[in-house]
């Protein structure tokens, strides 16, 4: 049975086409423990990232996951928490 990952790539996708990407932040840099605040994302721009996440991937996260200081790496660790076995995303 096969279990697919969310992965940093998959974030920084959706990141990407939800709601862009500053310039002054490096996607491709050291990003994992870094506030989503810090790499210039705002709570608008995080809700967004977060709906395209539950409609591509089924699942539902809560908003205070998204707002609380969240990292890239807390946010990838959720979701794959919350992905059933055998689910392939719909993109």
């Amino acid at each position: 049975m096969a279990h697919f990952q969310f992965t940093l790539d998959d974030l920084k996708r959706i990141l990407t086409e939800g709601a862009g990407a500053d310039e002054a932040v490096d996607l491709d840099g050291d990003i994992l423990d870094r506030t989503f605040q810090e790499l210039g994302y705002e709570s608008l721009a995080l809700l967004e990232t977060g709906g395209r996440i539950e409609r591509e991937y089924g699942i539902a996260l809560g908003d205070d996951l998204l707002l609380d200081g969240s990292t890239p790496r807390g946010l990838i660790g959720a979701v794959n928490d919350l992905l059933p076995l055998a689910t392939e995303p719909t993109r």
